[in-house]
């Protein structure tokens, strides 16, 4: 039974295994609709074309690869997730944990997308024309979905937390 005088306004356990979610779920997405759905690029796609069978093989290890990796994030967020719900000082704050996935999905996006697409070059976001603008559009989706998550996460502030904790019952 929780204590009411105890004041849940600790919001980073609940912010940081949002961001790890965020980041999961974020490459479970790009993986999902851009590698599977419409084909754009696979995981080594600059590497070695998927247009070989003996391509396709590394390119579909490659996006196993990065599947694992993105499982293993979610269920690190899930845990994550866990422990902070059962902390007596965590905030139980909707706009707090919302805003921590689209900070995660951000930084999944900006961070994948300088490393992959521009530092090791192993793929683009839609190769051909236009490919530059798609890798940069790529990047500013990116800072636009952090810098959103940031401003939703803020929505919710110590104070109001202190009030929303104890004007619920127990």
């Amino acid at each position: 039974m929780s204590d009411p005088s105890v004041v849940r306004s600790n919001r980073k356990p609940l912010i940081v295994a949002g961001i790890v979610l965020g980041l999961g779920q974020a490459g479970f997405f790009d993986g999902i609709v851009i590698h599977q759905l419409l084909q754009w690029h696979h995981m080594f796609t600059n590497v070695k074309t998927d247009r070989t069978v003996a391509g396709l093989e590394l390119n579909t290890l490659g996006d196993g690869l990065f599947h694992l990796f993105d499982y293993v994030l979610t269920l690190t967020g899930i845990g994550l997730l866990w422990r902070a719900s059962q902390r007596e000082d965590v905030s139980q704050s909707t706009s707090v944990f919302v805003g921590s996935l689209l900070m995660g999905a951000g930084l999944f996006d900006f961070f994948e997308g300088l490393i992959d697409h521009q530092l090791l070059g192993i793929h683009h976001v839609k190769p051909g024309p236009n490919e530059f603008a798609w890798d940069m559009g790529f990047l500013a989706l990116g800072l636009g979905l952090f810098v959103s998550g940031w401003a939703i996460a803020q929505m919710s502030t110590p104070t109001t937390l202190a009030t929303e904790a104890q004007s619920k019952p127990n």
